[in-house]
Parts: structure tokens; sequence; C-alpha cells
């Protein structure tokens, strides 16, 4: 799927429509999110927050890696936003407790740079790629 976005409704909505396809596994679900910065990564994990009912605001963890919000939703406990920017490998996602986040099917993970970490992302993560076409306008690609 492929689509532009010239607003921060219109990927809300993007946002929505791929939370809807999400089904849950045995596994946490895990999504990695690609672009370069400004691209528009964290915008999309906010509206994914927002249609999760969050109340609280979701701010990148560019500083901190990893921020975990806790959900009251039926079908996750808690959404896991990680930037993995300053990350070299992903065996520092480790010492984070990657392990037991990963594999808790009640978590719903986003990452932005999986790139870094990709040594220890697992087969099925799910990508979406996020490209800066100018101040307004992103192309978003999910596989």
């Amino acid at each position: 799927m492929r689509a532009i976005s010239k607003s921060v409704e219109e990927t809300n909505k993007l946002a929505g429509e791929i939370l809807n396809t999400i089904k849950k596994s045995d596994k946490a679900i895990i999504f990695g999110l690609r672009g370069d910065l400004g691209s528009g990564k964290t915008t999309f994990v906010k509206a994914i927050a927002e249609h999760l009912g969050l109340k609280q605001t979701l701010t990148s963890p560019t500083f901190v890696i990893e921020k975990i919000y806790k959900l009251e939703n039926k079908n996750f406990n808690h959404l896991i936003h990680i930037d993995a920017y300053r990350l070299e490998k992903g065996e520092e996602l480790k010492t984070l407790g990657w392990e037991e986040i990963s594999s808790d099917p009640n978590n719903l993970i986003f990452i932005e740079w999986p790139e870094n970490v990709s040594d220890i992302l697992p087969e099925n993560t799910k990508y979406i790629n996020f490209e800066f076409i100018d101040d307004k306008i992103r192309e978003i690609s999910y596989e």
C-alpha cells in the first residue's frame, strides 16, 4: 500500500487504517518505521496512540530511546515507542528489556530507525516507509 499524505489529518487517517489491519499474535506486534529525519515517523506513532485512546501526550523517545505507554485498549496493554537512531546494534536494545517486551502479545511496538537494530528484529516485523516530499507532503508505504 502506498499513500500520499498532505496533512497531519491524512496521516492520522492512514494510521487508523493500518491499525485496523493488525491481528494479535502470540508475541508482540512490531513495526519498523523507516525514513529520514522529519519524514513523519513520530507523527505517525502519535496518530496510532490517538486511535488507541492514549490520553497523555506522546513525545519522541530520541534521548531516552524507549517510552512505554499504558493503554486501556481491548487489544493491547502497552504501546512501546523506540527510537534506535543512536543505537549501533540490537544488543543495545536487550538492556532495555527487549526479550520481555517483544515476546508479550499485549504489546504493540513501533521502532524508528529499525535498520540500526535489524539483527534482533523478528522475521514477522512489519515495515512502514516514510519519504519527505516537501514541507507538507509525505509518501507513506506499508509492506
